[in-house]
């Protein structure tokens, strides 16, 4: 008999599940339900859609459906799974049709994402007040933003600055609000912060950090904001507050959650429960840096738990090292990446590395060739070991391989020296002599020698 295999979740990580045990096991019958419309598209996208960057949602859709008829997935779009029943290997599914039926598995896949936070806020019910997970969601942004002529967004993480971006490029007047004391203040020190703060402000938003909205003003529908006494007009509240994993599903089942309060999973993303395995923003993740439990709810970290979890499931045999979280964006015409830790994370509570960081500001391009772009570079060092633990850039370009080849510096246990002797390219349109994120390190290392 063929192996069933049946993923809860059709997105990043259920899709690449999916790919990966058709390429393991071809014989398999793979399942995979979705309780959206719309399987396998770019959450990462959606703001670049509202910023008119991409013509349309529907463009951010990845596989066609004649992709699931050529890897034999059978895909059950609006279909929700209601319980499941770890001895029995069922799982309980509700279609759009309000019917239900009981699924048999062999391997179990949750994939099941996660949704957007919206602190208490009073006032949070209102019309008008909006967050951006689905494309649904987008729809609805999108269609507000054609009669909104202010707009206030909760939060400076990378969805909120890019909806700030967003609204900026269509004219709607935007006020962002970080309760942290910095933008990105997940992946950014404040020095580095700051200068995000400032390039937003240049194009006209106006940036409030270590302050929190206490109030969403509005007689049934949104008319403003209430931010330490303050009232700002805002036709649009756009909450941008992060967000928690869907584990309902899991706790229901008994399956044994972390310290994050996400799906708790081996190296081989297997759940406590046998033959249940999880990944993707559901899931609980191990920091490659410090060992401890994290969450890192990316894109990038979905598709490669997805394809571990779906080797494993069917039978073969791999495995997930862990995370740094590394994560980039353009806004406002520059560029922000960060990977591994930050100063201040680093040297904080249970972690406690003494740190010590290199920072230099450099162009892109040699100064006699026209168009070079100006890019800001931090390396954070380890001070006993020497070894590199996190980067952050902010720039005009070049930022996501930089973070790229700092990341993999971490990986593989470089130290400040290592980067610093980086054997780097150079030609006058794309690079100059010296690269600035080798210069950074050798910056950082002198204050170690000093």
């Amino acid at each position: 008999m063929p192996r069933k295999i049946l993923i809860i979740g059709a997105n990043a990580a259920g899709i690449n599940a999916a790919s990966a045990a058709r390429k393991t096991d071809r014989e398999a019958e793979i399942t995979l339900i979705t309780d959206e419309e719309y399987p396998a598209y770019s959450r990462c996208g959606l703001p670049f859609v509202l910023a008119g960057d991409i013509p349309s949602f529907e463009n951010l859709i990845i596989f066609p459906t004649s992709y699931y008829r050529m890897m034999r997935l059978d895909l059950r779009t609006d279909t929700k799974a209601k319980t499941i029943n770890p001895r029995g290997k069922t799982v309980l599914v509700e279609g759009k049709d309000e019917k239900q039926k009981t699924m048999e598995y062999d391997s179990l896949i949750l994939t099941t994402g996660a949704e957007s936070f919206c602190p208490p806020i009073k006032g949070r019910d209102k019309d008008g007040v909006l967050s951006l997970r689905t494309i649904e969601e987008g729809k609805h942004i999108h269609d507000a933003m054609k009669r909104a002529k202010k707009a206030v967004v909760v939060g400076a993480g990378f969805i909120g600055l890019e909806m700030a971006h967003a609204f900026a490029e269509k004219n709607i007047e935007t006020t962002i609000v970080e309760m942290l004391p910095c933008c990105l203040p997940a992946v950014l020190d404040e020095d580095m912060a700051d200068l995000v703060r400032r390039e937003i402000e240049r194009h006209n938003v106006r940036v409030i950090v270590g302050k929190g909205v206490d109030e969403i003003l509005g007689d049934g529908r949104v008319t403003g904001v209430f931010v330490a006494g303050e009232e700002i007009p805002a036709d649009i509240v756009l909450l941008a507050c992060g967000v928690r994993a869907r584990n309902e599903l899991a706790e229901k089942a008994g399956i044994e959650m972390g310290a994050t309060r996400a799906i708790k999973v081996s190296h081989r993303m297997e759940t406590s429960m046998p033959d249940i395995y999880a990944a993707g923003d559901c899931i609980e993740s191990t920091d490659m840096i410090t060992g401890r439990p994290t969450l890192s709810q990316l894109g990038t970290t979905a598709v490669r738990q997805g394809k571990v979890a779906g080797i494993n499931a069917a039978g073969g045999y791999s495995i997930f090292p862990g995370v740094l979280g590394s994560a980039v964006t353009r806004i406002f015409g520059f560029e922000v990446g960060a990977t591994g830790l930050t100063e201040s994370r680093a040297r904080a509570g249970r972690v406690g590395l003494k740190t010590v960081s290199g920072k230099i500001t450099a162009k892109t391009k040699p100064e006699y060739f026209p168009g070079g772009k100006e890019i800001t570079v931090k390396i954070v060092i380890e001070s006993e070991s020497e070894r590199i633990v996190g980067g952050q850039i902010v720039g005009g370009e070049g930022v996501a391989q930089r973070i790229n080849m700092i990341s993999l510096a971490i990986q593989k246990g470089a130290t400040v020296w290592d980067l610093g002797k980086a054997d780097t390219c150079y030609a006058p349109p794309v690079a100059d002599t010296w690269e600035p994120v080798a210069l950074a390190s050798e910056l950082a290392g002198l204050k170690i020698r000093r």
